[in-house]
């Protein structure tokens, strides 16, 4: 998969090129990652993708040619399946399944807003989908593409070291992920859950679906009526509940 950023700062890929699991993926071959600066494809000598709005207002937004250009260059590199991304505050909401989806492509090119916006008709001839990682306001899309690409690069086969890790994470099955111990057996005067060293697998299946599900009621409840539940896990969550009046 080719993953490539439109940004004016496109250093700020260095976080994951450098390092972790999407490092690994890059160095293994199994993502290439790249990115394109619109400052390249500049419209004077003085290197200017800016210009004040139409009607008056605060702010600069950023012109729609250098972008434009960036976004085609990009398109020419992958040739194949890709999908053109805006990060927007008034985007759809990024979430796992929209990551799944992305991880099936062969390329993905995320493009980076700076100032306040970009010229709506650039969004309009040459984006595929907007999306935002929340309400609330960021310097630039940088930091939301960022996160949209670790979000990818987690999903796409072969990246993740245990064949099981991205199946056991929070939201793959629209629950939130059930507590997790490791050594040393007591700590803080806590000690690790006695099932968890019980050696009994379904009886740990159990505990720790009935965990995701009491979690994910508590601070996520909209997940769990969006999601519905079998007749074992309304049990599950019912002693969960039980047992913690």
């Amino acid at each position: 998969m080719r993953i490539t950023l439109v940004s004016l700062f496109p250093k700020m890929l260095d976080s994951i090129r450098n390092y972790g699991v999407t490092a690994r993926a890059i160095n293994s071959g199994l993502v290439a990652l790249d990115a394109i600066n619109p400052r390249e494809y500049a419209v004077d000598k003085h290197g200017s993708v800016d210009d004040r709005p139409y009607g008056g207002g605060p702010g600069m937004l950023m012109r729609p040619e250098p972008l434009q250009k960036a976004i085609s260059k990009a398109r020419q590199q992958i040739k194949e399946k890709s999908r053109v991304i805006f990060l927007s505050p008034q985007g759809k909401r990024f979430d796992h399944k929209k990551a799944l989806e992305f991880a099936q492509l062969s390329g993905l090119i995320l493009v980076a807003g700076r100032y306040e916006g970009v010229d709506e008709r650039l969004v309009r001839q040459e984006v595929d989908e907007e999306l935002s990682i929340g309400d609330f306001v960021l310097s630039g899309g940088e930091i939301a593409a960022l996160a949209v690409i670790d979000a990818v690069i987690r999903q796409i086969p072969g990246v993740l070291g245990h064949s099981e890790s991205a199946i056991l994470e929070s939201f793959t099955e629209d629950l939130l992920e059930f507590p997790q111990y490791t050594r040393p057996e007591c700590f803080g005067g806590e000690r690790v859950p006695s099932i968890l060293r019980s050696g009994n697998h379904e009886e740990i299946r159990k505990w720790r679906l009935k965990q995701a599900l009491g979690r994910t009621n508590t601070h996520r409840p909209d997940l769990i009526r969006r999601r519905g539940l079998s007749s074992e896990e309304n049990d599950l969550l019912d002693a969960y509940i039980a047992e913690s009046l």
